[in-house]
Protein backbone atom coordinates (compact mmCIF):
# COMPACT_ATOMS: atom_id res chain seq x y z
CA UNK A 1 0.00 0.00 0.00
CA UNK A 2 1.33 3.45 -0.95
CA UNK A 3 2.02 5.79 1.94
CA UNK A 4 -0.56 8.54 2.28
CA UNK A 5 0.58 12.05 1.32
CA UNK A 6 1.36 14.69 3.90
CA UNK A 7 -1.43 17.03 4.90
CA UNK A 8 -1.52 20.40 3.12
CA UNK A 9 0.15 23.20 5.04
CA UNK A 10 -3.12 25.06 5.54
CA UNK A 11 -4.37 22.08 7.57
CA UNK A 12 -1.31 22.12 9.83
CA UNK A 13 -1.25 25.83 10.70
CA UNK A 14 -4.26 25.68 13.07
CA UNK A 15 -2.62 22.78 14.92
CA UNK A 16 0.56 24.83 15.30
CA UNK A 17 -1.62 27.71 16.54
CA UNK A 18 -3.20 25.36 19.07
CA UNK A 19 0.28 24.46 20.34
CA UNK A 20 1.10 28.15 20.65
CA UNK A 21 -2.16 28.75 22.52
CA UNK A 22 -1.57 26.08 25.15
CA UNK A 23 2.01 27.31 25.74
CA UNK A 24 1.01 30.97 25.79
CA UNK A 25 -1.89 30.22 28.12
CA UNK A 26 0.27 28.22 30.52
CA UNK A 27 3.27 30.55 30.79
CA UNK A 28 1.68 33.88 29.93
CA UNK A 29 -0.80 33.68 32.79
CA UNK A 30 1.37 31.74 35.25
CA UNK A 31 4.23 34.24 34.94
CA UNK A 32 1.91 37.17 35.69
CA UNK A 33 -0.46 35.86 38.34
CA UNK A 34 1.67 37.52 40.96
CA UNK A 35 2.26 40.66 38.93
CA UNK A 36 1.87 44.28 39.84
CA UNK A 37 -1.82 44.93 39.27
CA UNK A 38 -4.80 45.51 41.50
CA UNK A 39 -6.38 42.18 40.61
CA UNK A 40 -3.14 40.16 40.81
CA UNK A 41 -2.52 37.40 43.32
CA UNK A 42 -0.58 38.72 46.31
CA UNK A 43 -0.34 35.62 48.52
CA UNK A 44 2.36 33.08 47.71
CA UNK A 45 0.09 30.31 49.03
CA UNK A 46 -2.71 31.35 46.69
CA UNK A 47 -0.25 31.69 43.82
CA UNK A 48 1.09 28.19 44.40
CA UNK A 49 -2.44 26.80 44.55
CA UNK A 50 -3.44 28.43 41.26
CA UNK A 51 -0.33 27.12 39.52
CA UNK A 52 -0.87 23.61 40.90
CA UNK A 53 -4.55 23.68 39.92
CA UNK A 54 -3.74 24.13 36.23
CA UNK A 55 -0.95 21.55 36.18
CA UNK A 56 -2.93 19.08 38.29
CA UNK A 57 -5.83 19.17 35.85
CA UNK A 58 -3.43 18.40 33.00
CA UNK A 59 -1.81 15.48 34.82
CA UNK A 60 -5.15 13.86 35.57
CA UNK A 61 -7.01 14.52 32.32
CA UNK A 62 -4.58 14.37 29.39
CA UNK A 63 -4.57 10.55 29.08
CA UNK A 64 -8.38 10.52 29.32
CA UNK A 65 -8.87 13.09 26.58
CA UNK A 66 -6.22 11.38 24.46
CA UNK A 67 -8.24 8.15 24.64
CA UNK A 68 -11.42 10.09 23.84
CA UNK A 69 -9.75 11.46 20.70
CA UNK A 70 -9.14 7.87 19.57
CA UNK A 71 -12.77 7.00 20.23
CA UNK A 72 -14.58 9.90 18.55
CA UNK A 73 -11.85 11.51 16.43
CA UNK A 74 -9.22 14.12 17.17
CA UNK A 75 -10.94 17.13 15.61
CA UNK A 76 -14.03 17.18 17.89
CA UNK A 77 -11.84 16.96 21.00
CA UNK A 78 -9.53 19.67 19.63
CA UNK A 79 -12.44 22.02 18.93
CA UNK A 80 -14.16 21.23 22.21
CA UNK A 81 -10.99 21.92 24.16
CA UNK A 82 -10.36 25.24 22.40
CA UNK A 83 -13.95 26.40 22.94
CA UNK A 84 -13.78 25.36 26.60
CA UNK A 85 -10.48 27.23 27.01
CA UNK A 86 -12.06 30.36 25.51
CA UNK A 87 -15.08 30.01 27.81
CA UNK A 88 -12.95 29.47 30.93
CA UNK A 89 -10.82 32.49 30.07
CA UNK A 90 -13.88 34.65 29.44
CA UNK A 91 -15.33 33.53 32.76
CA UNK A 92 -12.80 35.48 34.80
CA UNK A 93 -12.66 38.35 32.29
CA UNK A 94 -16.40 38.89 32.87
CA UNK A 95 -16.80 37.89 36.52
CA UNK A 96 -13.62 39.53 37.90
CA UNK A 97 -13.59 38.01 41.38
CA UNK A 98 -11.02 35.84 43.22
CA UNK A 99 -13.36 32.87 43.39
CA UNK A 100 -13.94 32.89 39.65
CA UNK A 101 -10.18 33.10 39.08
CA UNK A 102 -9.84 29.65 40.63
CA UNK A 103 -12.67 28.31 38.48
CA UNK A 104 -11.20 29.88 35.35
CA UNK A 105 -7.74 28.46 36.00
CA UNK A 106 -9.15 24.98 36.61
CA UNK A 107 -11.21 25.26 33.43
CA UNK A 108 -8.18 26.34 31.43
CA UNK A 109 -6.16 23.38 32.67
CA UNK A 110 -8.95 20.92 31.86
CA UNK A 111 -9.47 22.44 28.41
CA UNK A 112 -5.74 22.38 27.60
CA UNK A 113 -5.78 18.71 28.61
CA UNK A 114 -8.23 18.15 25.76
CA UNK A 115 -6.83 20.12 22.86
CA UNK A 116 -3.10 19.61 23.52
CA UNK A 117 -2.90 15.78 23.11
CA UNK A 118 -5.54 15.80 20.36
CA UNK A 119 -3.45 18.34 18.42
CA UNK A 120 -0.38 16.11 18.80
CA UNK A 121 -2.38 13.09 17.64
CA UNK A 122 -3.69 14.99 14.61
CA UNK A 123 -0.15 16.07 13.70
CA UNK A 124 0.77 12.37 13.61
CA UNK A 125 -2.41 11.17 11.86
CA UNK A 126 -2.29 13.82 9.14
CA UNK A 127 1.31 13.09 8.14
CA UNK A 128 3.03 9.92 6.90
CA UNK A 129 5.84 8.47 8.96
CA UNK A 130 8.46 9.95 6.62
CA UNK A 131 7.18 13.50 7.26
CA UNK A 132 6.42 13.38 10.98
CA UNK A 133 9.80 14.69 12.09
CA UNK A 134 9.27 17.91 10.16
CA UNK A 135 5.64 18.13 11.35
CA UNK A 136 6.50 17.70 15.02
CA UNK A 137 9.44 20.06 14.61
CA UNK A 138 7.08 22.76 13.39
CA UNK A 139 4.60 22.02 16.16
CA UNK A 140 7.35 22.24 18.77
CA UNK A 141 8.68 25.45 17.22
CA UNK A 142 5.41 27.33 17.66
CA UNK A 143 4.93 25.89 21.11
CA UNK A 144 8.37 27.20 22.07
CA UNK A 145 7.41 30.60 20.67
CA UNK A 146 4.40 30.54 22.98
CA UNK A 147 6.60 29.69 25.95
CA UNK A 148 9.01 32.47 24.98
CA UNK A 149 6.52 35.24 24.27
CA UNK A 150 3.96 34.26 26.91
CA UNK A 151 5.59 35.91 29.94
CA UNK A 152 6.57 39.01 27.94
CA UNK A 153 3.25 39.62 26.17
CA UNK A 154 1.35 38.60 29.27
CA UNK A 155 3.30 41.12 31.31
CA UNK A 156 2.51 43.89 28.83
CA UNK A 157 -1.20 43.04 28.91
CA UNK A 158 -1.31 42.89 32.72
CA UNK A 159 0.49 46.23 32.86
CA UNK A 160 -2.00 47.74 30.42
CA UNK A 161 -5.24 46.36 31.80
CA UNK A 162 -4.70 43.86 34.60
CA UNK A 163 -5.41 40.13 34.61
CA UNK A 164 -8.85 40.69 33.09
CA UNK A 165 -7.28 42.00 29.88
CA UNK A 166 -4.89 39.03 29.74
CA UNK A 167 -7.75 36.56 30.19
CA UNK A 168 -9.77 38.42 27.55
CA UNK A 169 -6.95 38.13 25.01
CA UNK A 170 -6.57 34.43 25.82
CA UNK A 171 -10.31 33.90 25.27
CA UNK A 172 -10.17 35.66 21.89
CA UNK A 173 -7.03 33.73 20.88
CA UNK A 174 -8.56 30.34 21.69
CA UNK A 175 -11.84 31.23 19.98
CA UNK A 176 -10.04 32.38 16.82
CA UNK A 177 -7.96 29.19 16.67
CA UNK A 178 -11.12 27.10 17.18
CA UNK A 179 -12.82 28.77 14.20
CA UNK A 180 -9.65 28.39 12.11
CA UNK A 181 -9.33 24.70 13.00
CA UNK A 182 -13.02 24.07 12.28
CA UNK A 183 -12.54 25.41 8.77
CA UNK A 184 -9.04 24.21 7.85
CA UNK A 185 -8.37 20.94 9.73
CA UNK A 186 -9.84 17.93 7.90
CA UNK A 187 -11.94 15.38 9.72
CA UNK A 188 -9.82 12.38 10.68
CA UNK A 189 -12.29 9.59 11.48
CA UNK A 190 -11.52 7.18 14.31
CA UNK A 191 -10.13 3.84 13.22
CA UNK A 192 -11.55 0.46 14.21
CA UNK A 193 -9.96 -0.69 17.44
CA UNK A 194 -9.53 -4.07 19.01
CA UNK A 195 -10.79 -4.39 22.54
CA UNK A 196 -8.06 -3.35 24.97
CA UNK A 197 -7.84 -4.65 28.51
CA UNK A 198 -6.06 -2.90 31.36
CA UNK A 199 -3.29 -5.51 31.02
CA UNK A 200 -2.94 -4.69 27.31
CA UNK A 201 -2.65 -0.99 28.08
CA UNK A 202 -0.10 -1.59 30.84
CA UNK A 203 1.93 -3.83 28.52
CA UNK A 204 1.99 -1.21 25.76
CA UNK A 205 2.85 1.68 28.07
CA UNK A 206 5.62 -0.32 29.74
CA UNK A 207 7.23 -1.26 26.43
CA UNK A 208 10.64 0.27 25.68
CA UNK A 209 9.24 1.83 22.52
CA UNK A 210 7.00 3.98 24.73
CA UNK A 211 9.08 4.34 27.88
CA UNK A 212 12.30 5.43 26.15
CA UNK A 213 10.94 8.44 24.21
CA UNK A 214 8.58 9.40 27.06
CA UNK A 215 11.40 9.35 29.61
CA UNK A 216 13.49 11.49 27.28
CA UNK A 217 10.63 13.97 26.88
CA UNK A 218 10.15 14.09 30.64
CA UNK A 219 13.87 14.72 31.16
CA UNK A 220 13.87 17.49 28.57
CA UNK A 221 10.86 19.17 30.19
CA UNK A 222 12.47 18.86 33.63
CA UNK A 223 15.65 20.54 32.42
CA UNK A 224 13.68 23.24 30.60
CA UNK A 225 11.67 24.04 33.75
CA UNK A 226 14.81 24.13 35.87
CA UNK A 227 16.52 26.41 33.37
CA UNK A 228 13.61 28.84 33.24
CA UNK A 229 13.11 28.81 36.99
CA UNK A 230 16.62 28.63 38.45
CA UNK A 231 19.00 30.26 35.96
CA UNK A 232 17.63 33.69 36.99
CA UNK A 233 18.44 32.74 40.60
CA UNK A 234 22.01 31.91 39.60
CA UNK A 235 22.19 35.17 37.68
CA UNK A 236 21.03 37.19 40.65
CA UNK A 237 23.60 35.44 42.86
CA UNK A 238 26.29 36.43 40.33
CA UNK A 239 25.20 40.06 40.54
CA UNK A 240 23.37 40.17 37.20
CA UNK A 241 20.26 42.30 36.74
CA UNK A 242 16.81 41.15 35.72
CA UNK A 243 17.38 42.17 32.09
CA UNK A 244 20.48 39.98 31.81
CA UNK A 245 18.88 36.98 33.47
CA UNK A 246 15.75 37.42 31.35
CA UNK A 247 17.93 37.45 28.26
CA UNK A 248 19.52 34.17 29.35
CA UNK A 249 16.10 32.52 29.64
CA UNK A 250 15.20 33.91 26.22
CA UNK A 251 18.36 32.34 24.79
CA UNK A 252 17.22 28.98 26.15
CA UNK A 253 13.72 29.20 24.67
CA UNK A 254 14.88 30.68 21.36
CA UNK A 255 17.54 27.99 20.91
CA UNK A 256 14.98 25.25 21.52
CA UNK A 257 12.63 26.87 19.01
CA UNK A 258 15.32 27.07 16.29
CA UNK A 259 16.67 23.54 16.80
CA UNK A 260 13.34 21.68 16.72
CA UNK A 261 12.48 22.13 13.01
CA UNK A 262 16.07 21.35 12.02
CA UNK A 263 16.03 18.14 14.08
CA UNK A 264 12.72 17.10 12.53
CA UNK A 265 13.98 17.65 8.99
CA UNK A 266 17.16 15.72 9.75
CA UNK A 267 15.08 12.78 11.00
CA UNK A 268 12.89 12.74 7.87
CA UNK A 269 15.93 12.98 5.59
CA UNK A 270 17.60 10.01 7.29
CA UNK A 271 20.56 12.07 8.48
CA UNK A 272 19.63 11.38 12.10
CA UNK A 273 17.94 8.43 13.79
CA UNK A 274 15.47 8.94 16.59
CA UNK A 275 17.52 6.82 19.00
CA UNK A 276 20.80 8.60 18.29
CA UNK A 277 19.12 12.00 18.42
CA UNK A 278 17.44 11.30 21.74
CA UNK A 279 20.63 10.01 23.36
CA UNK A 280 22.62 12.96 22.02
CA UNK A 281 19.95 15.38 23.20
CA UNK A 282 20.02 13.93 26.70
CA UNK A 283 23.80 14.23 26.92
CA UNK A 284 23.74 17.83 25.64
CA UNK A 285 20.99 18.68 28.14
CA UNK A 286 23.01 17.15 30.98
CA UNK A 287 26.05 19.13 29.82
CA UNK A 288 23.93 22.28 29.96
CA UNK A 289 22.96 21.61 33.56
CA UNK A 290 26.61 20.96 34.35
CA UNK A 291 27.51 24.30 32.72
CA UNK A 292 25.04 26.01 35.04
CA UNK A 293 27.40 25.08 37.86
CA UNK A 294 30.03 27.46 36.41
CA UNK A 295 30.09 30.90 38.04
CA UNK A 296 29.15 34.11 36.27
CA UNK A 297 27.42 35.06 33.05
CA UNK A 298 29.45 32.64 30.90
CA UNK A 299 28.10 29.62 32.77
CA UNK A 300 24.52 30.90 32.61
CA UNK A 301 24.59 31.63 28.88
CA UNK A 302 26.35 28.36 28.09
CA UNK A 303 23.80 26.47 30.17
CA UNK A 304 20.91 28.20 28.41
CA UNK A 305 22.29 27.43 24.94
CA UNK A 306 23.04 23.77 25.72
CA UNK A 307 19.76 23.08 27.50
CA UNK A 308 17.90 24.72 24.63
CA UNK A 309 19.80 22.65 22.07
CA UNK A 310 19.27 19.39 23.94
CA UNK A 311 15.57 19.89 24.53
CA UNK A 312 15.17 21.09 20.95
CA UNK A 313 16.60 17.79 19.74
CA UNK A 314 14.58 15.62 22.10
CA UNK A 315 11.10 17.07 21.65
CA UNK A 316 10.33 16.46 17.94
CA UNK A 317 12.31 13.20 17.83
CA UNK A 318 10.57 11.88 20.95
CA UNK A 319 7.09 12.52 19.59
CA UNK A 320 8.01 11.18 16.14
CA UNK A 321 9.37 7.98 17.75
CA UNK A 322 6.18 7.56 19.77
CA UNK A 323 4.04 8.04 16.66
CA UNK A 324 6.13 5.51 14.71
CA UNK A 325 5.67 2.80 17.36
CA UNK A 326 1.97 3.41 18.05
CA UNK A 327 -0.99 1.85 16.22
CA UNK A 328 -2.87 4.67 14.49
CA UNK A 329 -6.09 3.83 16.30
CA UNK A 330 -4.35 4.43 19.67
CA UNK A 331 -2.48 7.62 18.72
CA UNK A 332 -4.45 9.90 21.04
CA UNK A 333 -4.00 7.62 24.02
CA UNK A 334 -0.24 7.46 23.47
CA UNK A 335 0.11 11.21 23.04
CA UNK A 336 -1.98 11.87 26.14
CA UNK A 337 0.11 9.46 28.19
CA UNK A 338 3.34 10.97 26.86
CA UNK A 339 2.07 14.44 27.78
CA UNK A 340 1.49 13.10 31.29
CA UNK A 341 5.15 12.07 31.41
CA UNK A 342 6.16 15.58 30.37
CA UNK A 343 3.99 17.13 33.09
CA UNK A 344 5.64 14.90 35.69
CA UNK A 345 9.05 16.02 34.45
CA UNK A 346 7.89 19.63 34.52
CA UNK A 347 7.07 19.28 38.21
CA UNK A 348 9.74 16.77 39.23
CA UNK A 349 12.81 18.56 37.86
CA UNK A 350 12.37 21.81 39.82
CA UNK A 351 11.35 19.84 42.93
CA UNK A 352 14.54 17.73 42.77
CA UNK A 353 16.81 20.74 42.26
CA UNK A 354 15.03 22.71 44.99
CA UNK A 355 15.23 19.81 47.45
CA UNK A 356 18.98 19.30 46.90
CA UNK A 357 19.61 23.05 47.00
CA UNK A 358 17.75 23.33 50.31
CA UNK A 359 20.08 20.91 52.07
CA UNK A 360 23.25 21.92 50.18
CA UNK A 361 23.64 24.45 47.34
CA UNK A 362 21.96 25.25 44.03
CA UNK A 363 25.13 24.12 42.26
CA UNK A 364 24.69 20.62 43.65
CA UNK A 365 21.03 20.77 42.67
CA UNK A 366 22.05 21.28 39.04
CA UNK A 367 24.56 18.46 39.41
CA UNK A 368 21.94 16.05 40.75
CA UNK A 369 19.61 16.58 37.78
CA UNK A 370 22.53 16.49 35.33
CA UNK A 371 23.65 13.10 36.67
CA UNK A 372 20.09 11.76 36.55
CA UNK A 373 19.59 12.84 32.92
CA UNK A 374 23.04 11.63 31.81
CA UNK A 375 22.35 8.24 33.40
CA UNK A 376 19.66 7.56 30.77
CA UNK A 377 21.98 7.33 27.75
CA UNK A 378 24.56 5.37 29.76
CA UNK A 379 21.99 2.80 30.88
CA UNK A 380 20.67 2.54 27.32
CA UNK A 381 24.16 1.91 25.98
CA UNK A 382 24.85 -0.78 28.56
CA UNK A 383 21.47 -2.42 27.95
CA UNK A 384 22.06 -2.38 24.20
CA UNK A 385 25.38 -4.15 24.66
Amino acid sequence: MAERPAAPRQAMWPLYAAGFTTAFGAHGIAANLGGFSEDAVTSLLVLGGLLALYDGAEVLLKPLFGSLADRIGGKPVLLGGLVAFAAASALYAVADSPGWLWAARLGQGAAASAFSPSASALVARLNPAAKRGRAFGGYGFYKSIGYTLGPLLGGVLVWAGGLRLLFTVMALCAAAVAVWAAVAVPIVPPLPRKRQTVADLARRLSDRAFLGPTAALAAATAALSVGVGFLPVSGAAAGLGTVATGAAVSVLAATAAVVQPKAGRALDAGRLSARAGLLTGLLITAAGLAAAMLPGVVGILLAAALIGTGTGLITPLGFAALAASTPEERMGQTMGSAELGRELGDAGGPLLVAAVATVSTLTLGYAALAVLIAAGPLVARVANR
